[in-house]
């Protein structure tokens, strides 16, 4: 009867060990699959942000879903890998997802960023037939610098002229901004004023390529009672000028603080701007590592033909130590690929504990769930 007990013993020993072999061959396998079968984020509540989602496959074989370069031998691979993943599927699913949002916006997408405000007055003096427009100050201003900050400015127009600008002072590294300046528009008629539309935008100043719009306010004037100087404040609004529109990137983020790396994947993308004559772009991605402003390292993605929603599955890892963890931008910039001339900026994103508010909800889940790659979808800002 004992002999019995121990033979049991070792048999249900034998069985748990060879469970265990298996699924830690499903698992290795899993995570040899290079983020193919990751799903796009749905949305979740607020108060379930750390709870991880269901997972949705998506089709193998479809034209573009594969990284470039895999033979049909690699793609049945693949496919076998996927197929015995399902048992690891209950352990990776979490690597997978921590995705943002909240019950009011379930929609797949980025985290929507606050702009900031900023405040001015508007009056007219009918003896003087002079309308003036103070610009004051800006608060709560996304950074747009890899530095975590931004170096502000503000342009004044009377729409629909757009000839004649002006501009306020820029305002070195500062989210709050004070301006204080005043701008007289001399010499124009009450009846001319009244079918003009104030026109402010607020943008970050760059000595070396092109100024980062932040945000836009526009009241038309025959709106106010501008006989009296009145002063608002008003929610700085995604530009118009098509800076809103750049497409999002899909990036994965996972920290390991045993080996001091951070690997960064670049997942996918979708509704790139066309940069093309021929409606569409040819996409690529470079990942610098900056440690406080210095650029330490570049990688770089394959370039995708003529792709708008590209899939890239490319992983890259940095050697980041702890001490200098709150140093750290990742600066991740999508180029249209151009042969006869300089290549051209889709758009951008700054990952740092600095940055924007999805920027920096996204670094704070990668710090938060080490060892873990988790994904997020970001805008692409100019």
């Amino acid at each position: 009867m004992v002999e019995q007990i121990r033979n049991r013993g070792l048999d249900v020993k034998s069985f748990l060990e060879g469970k265990m072999v298996v699924l830690s061959l499903a698992i290795g396998l899993a995570e040899q699959d290079d983020f193919a079968n990751l799903p796009d984020l749905q949305e979740a509540p607020a108060s379930k942000e750390n709870e991880t989602t269901p997972e949705k496959r998506t089709p193998g074989n479809k034209p573009g879903s594969s990284p470039r370069g895999h033979t049909p031998d690699e793609t049945g691979r693949r496919h076998d890998a996927n197929s015995s993943s399902d048992l690891a599927n209950s352990v990776t699913s979490d690597m997978l997802m921590l995705s943002p949002g909240s019950e009011e916006d379930e929609h797949e997408g980025p985290v929507c960023e606050k702009l900031g405000r900023i405040q001015f007055s508007v009056g007219y003096s009918f003896q003087d037939s002079t309308l003036t427009v103070k610009i004051l100050k800006g608060q709560e201003l996304p950074a747009k610098d890899f530095s975590g900050t931004s170096d502000p400015f503000v342009k004044l127009y009377l729409l629909p002229d757009k000839k004649h600008k002006l501009e306020t002072k820029v305002k070195r590294k500062n989210l709050n901004p004070h301006w204080n300046e005043t701008f007289l528009f001399e010499g124009f008629p009450y009846e001319k004023v009244v079918q003009r539309t104030l026109y402010l935008q607020v943008l970050d100043y760059d000595r070396f390529s092109r100024n980062d719009p932040i945000g836009e306010v526009s009241i038309p004037l025959n709106k106010l009672d501008l006989a009296n100087m009145q002063t608002f404040w008003k929610e700085l609004k995604p530009c118009s000028d098509g800076s809103g529109s750049r497409g999002d990137l899909l990036v994965s983020l996972c920290y390991n603080p045993t080996a001091n790396t951070i690997t960064v994947s670049i997942i996918k993308a979708r509704n790139l701007k066309a940069m093309d004559i021929g409606g569409t772009s040819d996409p690529y991605v470079k990942v610098w590592l900056m440690h406080k402003d210095k650029r330490v390292e570049k990688k770089k993605t394959v370039v995708m033909k003529r792709c708008l929603n590209p899939v890239f599955n490319e992983s890259f890892p940095f050697d980041v130590p702890a001490h200098v963890l709150r140093e750290t931008t990742i600066i991740i910039t999508v180029m249209d690929k151009d042969r006869l001339s300089r290549n051209d900026v889709i758009g951008k994103i700054y990952l740092s504990w600095k940055s924007g508010p999805a920027e920096v909800k996204h670094w704070k889940d990668m710090m938060g769930h080490p060892r873990a790659a988790v994904a997020q979808w970001h805008a692409l800002k100019a």
